[in-house]
């Protein structure tokens, strides 16, 4: 049995992609593969992080401290899984600050996890859009350690983390990671703002592109666009944290005043 090349191969692996690469090789008794997950575990070859969920460990090295690659795991808590939100930004190597939570999307989420240090959750698909596009819209397939992780774009990524801020962190986490992105698609971010429906969304967007319209080469139509789509009274950039900012006219959009005036900015 050439489990070895298995192991060399799927660094982490679900039960389901074992059971593939065992009937691959010929039909097996149901048992073999738990007994050979439960061999392998007790030899310190693999670590069991939930059930139908393992990661190999290389030979020689602790099964209690080797490390175990988070965006991995994240990327195989569901068939579905899409890394989202701050995760994203994460893996695409601009978030601001480094988490030790990880968010991924799912047509129906596995219940949150801890292994280790680390922290995973599973948030179901955004229930506006149609299910088509809300699992194939700007997801990107990526390599990682020679395995395929599913994973939002960035112009995907802009506006989620916005629609959703309560998934990726402050608003300070949000802007910093957001101004660390060089450019946009934004023909790209236009239409899936227009795909989520959401009013105030489409004010958030809008308001962050008109801040950083020479960095990122932003013209009228899509500022035009976005505009349209805005609420006809003002929201609250953040609906659950209702407190005193800046009214933004332009979009309908109370901004708090940190986020207005970018107050963590050190002045120069």
């Amino acid at each position: 049995m050439k489990l070895g090349l298995f192991f060399n191969r799927q660094p982490v692996f679900t039960g389901d992609e074992l059971a593939a690469f065992l009937a691959s090789e010929g039909p097996r008794n149901p048992r073999t593969q738990e007994a050979l997950l439960l061999y392998h575990v007790k030899m310190s070859r693999l670590v069991r992080v939930r059930r139908g969920l393992y990661a190999v460990v290389p030979t020689g090295a602790s099964a209690a401290s080797y490390p175990v690659d988070p965006f991995l795991l994240a990327s195989r808590m569901t068939k579905d899984a899409v890394l989202a939100y701050h995760t994203a930004m994460e893996f695409h190597g601009k978030a601001y600050s480094v988490y030790e939570h990880f968010v991924y999307l799912s047509a129906a989420p596995a219940r949150p996890i801890s292994f280790r240090s680390y922290q995973f959750k599973g948030v179901r698909f955004p229930g506006a859009l149609p299910p088509e596009v809300a699992v194939s819209f700007d997801v990107v397939k990526a390599d990682r350690a020679g395995l395929e992780v599913r994973v939002t774009g960035l112009e995907r990524t802009f506006v989620d983390v916005l629609h959703r801020p309560g998934l990726t962190g402050s608003w300070e986490e949000i802007w910093r990671s957001l101004e660390s992105v060089e450019f946009f698609d934004l023909d790209k971010v236009t239409a899936y703002v227009q795909h989520l429906g959401n009013a105030t969304t489409a004010a958030k967007v809008g308001f962050f592109l008109e801040q950083h319209r020479e960095g990122l080469m932003v013209d009228e139509v899509h500022l035009s666009a976005l505009r349209d789509l805005r609420p006809q009274h003002p929201h609250y950039l953040e609906r659950s944290r209702r407190k005193a900012g800046h009214f933004v006219a332009a979009w309908n959009l109370v901004v708090p005043q940190e986020i207005y005036e970018r107050s963590w900015e050190e002045p120069s």
